[in-house]
């Protein structure tokens, strides 16, 4: 389940789980930020060359340290944030992408309380070995290594007071986000009730079971991908148990120098695995940061945490996958009617807005849909991302998306949008080239132009 055990030096004996508290720590994470800009400004007054870098790095340290021992909602939002390369300083980024997988862990003492209050037993009376130290430590939960019966199992157990906080959490962290990620109000209304209602569901650990055993037994068929086995008898709602898998986190994956043959290997899978989520099943596994895998020096990808999963409405899979029809996105009437459907221009626009956004996502989709353009896409091109991650930043910056009175674009594409954005970043990390020419997409285009 992780390639290295984590020595816990820096483990908590308690989490703030009432919202005074846990406000309180906001609120000195906030007096903190302020103490920076002063010194920022103060330092400039000296040196008025000086850039914003230091700036951004003690920000992020003074956000990532509250939020990492807040846990739970808030820190999820930053784990998200982490995977956006184009909208976050680099100092954000690297910070924020901690909590994948390298949050500081709850103190063992914690761990058996959770047990003894779902179990009425201590993890050491349900397992032959337990270990008292967590192996990988995110922002919903950690996991920690045991065994039954000859089976080596991965343990993940929620953090207490994460269910209960989460509304109250996104509330507070909505001024970070306002900030950092430069959306206008209405859209992060959307933005913040969208994640909320996922956050929810990954928060229910009985049903991230039946969703993982649903979807493996789906997807089992995928060439060169691994899922684990999942025990119901050690599952409830705050503790989840499946078997161990063996692997590297991407990182220590690639540390080992990978031929261009595994890299391509993996990334196959990893674009066949969500390929066929996305166009068989309706549903994909919407959480594709470095910390859901593991990857095998043979090629093999086992894939993780089925917590976070977009189920895609029939009506809004239709239109949002319309525009792969070449004659739809050449033919402006007919990619008006689609961008009207997906809400990135309304009938009620002024002509002058309708045609601006017409224009603009016009332009953002004939970046993202080039790796299905041709028979073997390298996801290795740095000149594509390097477009890709500019036309991001634009986008965060345009004022005219920040004061449009309506949001641009349904609440149902962010998971869809986020998902491709993570499974593009993984695959540019690999340098993979990959056969994006899957048979779904020939038979959606014929059934769009015989309707």
């Amino acid at each position: 389940m992780a390639d290295e055990k984590n020595p816990n030096k820096n483990s908590q004996d308690k989490i703030p789980t009432s919202k005074v508290q846990r406000a309180t720590e906001f609120m000195k994470t906030g007096v903190k930020i302020g103490g920076n800009y002063i010194k920022h400004y103060a330092q400039k007054v000296v040196n008025p060359d000086l850039d914003r870098s230091h700036l951004d790095e003690a920000n992020a340290q003074d956000i990532y340290n509250t939020l990492s021992q807040l846990k739970g909602s808030a820190l999820k939002v930053a784990q998200m944030m982490s995977m956006d390369k184009n909208i976050l300083p680099k100092a954000y980024t690297e910070q924020f992408s901690m909590a994948q997988h390298s949050a500081p862990p709850l103190s063992y003492p914690l761990i058996v309380k959770t047990f003894q209050s779902h179990f009425r037993k201590n993890p050491t009376e349900l397992f032959d070995t337990f270990s008292r130290e967590a192996v990988n430590a995110a922002s919903i939960g950690q996991v920690h290594q045991a065994s039954k019966d000859g089976k080596k199992l991965a343990v993940k157990i929620q953090y207490p007071g994460v269910a209960d906080s989460i509304s109250s959490d996104l509330k507070m962290v909505r001024p970070f986000a306002v900030q950092l990620l430069g959306l206008s109000e209405k859209d992060l209304d959307i933005y913040m009730g969208e994640v909320e209602q996922m956050l929810v569901s990954e928060t229910d650990y009985e049903l991230e079971l039946r969703r993982s055993i649903e979807m493996s037994e789906a997807c089992k068929h995928i060439p060169n991908v691994r899922f684990a086995t999942y025990y119901p008898e050690y599952t409830c709602k705050k503790v989840l148990t499946m078997e161990w898998l063996d692997g590297w986190h991407l990182d220590k994956f690639l540390a080992t120098n990978p031929s261009q043959e595994i890299r391509n290997k993996i990334g196959q899978a990893l674009w066949d695995f969500y390929d066929y989520q996305m166009h068989s099943l309706l549903a994909v596994h919407a959480d594709p940061h470095p910390g859901n895998f593991l990857m095998r020096e043979d090629g093999t990808l086992c894939i993780l945490d089925f917590g976070c999963v977009k189920v895609i409405p029939p009506y809004y899979y239709k239109e949002h996958f319309k525009v792969i029809d070449p004659i739809i996105f050449e033919d402006d009437t007919k990619l008006a009617e689609v961008f009207t459907a997906l809400q990135f221009v309304y009938t009620d626009d002024t002509p002058t807005d309708r045609q601006f956004f017409l224009h603009l996502f016009k332009e953002m989709l004939s970046i993202t849909l080039q790796p299905f353009q041709q028979p073997v896409f390298d996801f290795g091109n740095e000149a594509y991302f390097k477009h890709l991650f500019e036309f991001g930043e634009k986008l965060s910056k345009m004022e005219e998306l920040r004061k449009s009175k309506k949001p641009r674009g349904s609440k149902d594409a962010l998971y869809i949008n986020r998902t491709y954005f993570g499974l593009y970043t993984l695959l540019n990390d690999l340098k993979a080239q990959v056969n994006t020419q899957t048979t779904w997409k020939q038979k959606f285009v014929e059934s769009q132009q015989k309707a």
